[in-house]
């Protein structure tokens, strides 16, 4: 039985590839529904079903007729005596059958099941419920890997635009460093000028190094996760700003309800405990005695009917078990509502976040003019010779930093954006 989810989502990503088969770049969603199929937990969802059909259809056989075989060999110190029992009131003529002591039988009975109280109904609604269950808690584990591919996916992106200002600062000093070159030939500069850009782009350099490793680590996980190599973080798509509002829609909330189902249909299982169950039977048996009990010969015999079968011991435990059953359920409900109220505080948090960027993203291009202003300003007094080049390379490492944090807080707010995503489910 092929698993539906494993089916549509084959379907979508072969839809999904084959529009993005010239580009050949990777979206968000992409990744999700590939790290989806890439997960070891995706296999189970077809082993549920299957394991689920087998053990339903073995509930059904309950119902086809059952033969059961024996044989026995006794011997008994004592048997009945006819002539010690009748006495004189046997005609002399008449000799009573001695019994022999050794006794042999071999018998088969064959069983139908007429009525078993429902039991094997109520079975197979716990195995289907247990089934849905099962399967909803991979869907669980399943989901979760979007929120770990969140945050490899816009890592990738931090990191790439860390590294490009870091190379728009190398470029502007190394700019600066053949102004300063030239004019130290011309005697209008120090040594020591020269050699604080060269050590200050040196510098940046080694950041940028640092920058690359950890793109490679996280393109690597990103690829262990989705099951395709990805070398080069251009291979990925900068998702759009997204405004996630609504209910919470996660997998855990079904999860919970199907937990309910299992406990309900246990105690409906608990009618057939207290109802009869009648079956059919054929007996046949050949061996020494026979049912005639005044014989001492091997022989056939055979009994056939109907059996009713009716415990009544299950009813001292019945309404505890109910209880039982109706407490678990309470239990689920608790369970539901702890994650509803912890879910709604993440989301009250990645919501005040996507504020909170939203603000700070407004004062960084505040920020950013104004460090532009004084860079500007600085290059000109240090051409003049007002400032010295350290004091230069600080005003250019505030603007730089400046923009650094704009570029993170751009990131943030569009990772905070797909994590409020993730907390609602939608």
């Amino acid at each position: 039985m092929i698993n539906k989810t494993f089916l549509a989502l084959s379907i979508w990503l072969l839809a999904f590839s084959f529009a993005n088969a010239q580009t050949g770049q990777l979206t968000l969603e992409e990744c999700y529904q590939l790290a989806k199929l890439n997960y070891p937990a995706i296999k189970k969802l077809d082993l549920v079903d299957k394991a689920a059909d087998y053990t339903i259809r073995n509930a059904n056989k309950r119902f086809l007729p059952q033969l059961n075989v024996a044989g026995q060999a006794t011997y008994q110190s004592q048997v009945v005596d006819f002539g010690d029992l009748l006495g004189d009131v046997l005609p002399p003529q008449f000799l009573p059958p001695t019994l022999s002591k050794d006794q042999y039988r071999i018998s088969g009975e064959v069983g139908q099941l007429l009525f078993d109280g429902n039991n094997t109904h109520y079975q197979k609604e716990i195995i289907k419920a247990n089934a849905s269950l099962q399967k909803q808690n991979v869907e669980v584990a399943l989901y979760a890997i979007n929120d770990r591919i969140n945050s490899i996916f816009f890592s990738v992106f931090l990191i790439d635009a860390q590294s490009a200002l870091n190379k728009l600062k190398i470029a502007t000093l190394q700019t600066q460093l053949e102004k300063m070159e030239a004019a130290y030939k011309y005697g209008t500069a120090y040594a020591s000028d020269v050699n604080e850009i060269k050590a200050e782009i040196e510098n940046t350099k080694s950041t940028n190094i640092d920058y690359e490793g950890n793109r490679t680590a996280f393109l690597r996980m990103l690829s262990i996760f989705i099951g395709k190599e990805v070398t080069s973080s251009s291979e990925l798509v900068r998702p759009e700003p997204i405004f996630p509002s609504g209910e919470i829609n996660r997998p855990e909330l079904k999860m919970f309800d199907l937990q309910k189902n299992v406990y309900k249909a246990q105690t409906k299982q608990l009618k057939s405990s207290y109802l009869p169950t009648l079956s059919a039977f054929f007996q046949g048996a050949y061996g020494r005695q026979t049912l005639n009990i005044i014989s001492n010969d091997f022989g056939a015999w055979y009994i056939t009917g109907i059996r009713l079968i009716w415990s009544i011991g299950n009813l001292y435990t019945l309404n505890n078990q109910r209880a039982i059953y109706s407490l678990d359920s309470q239990s689920a409900d608790i369970d539901k509502e702890i994650f509803v109220r912890n879910v709604r505080t993440e989301i009250a948090q990645q919501d005040e976040n996507v504020k909170k960027y939203k603000e700070m993203i407004s004062q960084d291009y505040k920020t950013i003019e104004l460090r532009e202003a004084v860079t500007k300003s600085a290059l000109a007094q240090l051409e003049n010779g007002v400032i010295t080049t350290h004091e230069y390379i600080q005003k250019t490492n505030n603007e730089n930093a400046a923009k650094q944090n704009l570029v993170l807080h751009q990131i943030q707010l569009l990772q905070a954006q797909y994590n409020l995503k993730f907390k609602l489910g939608n």
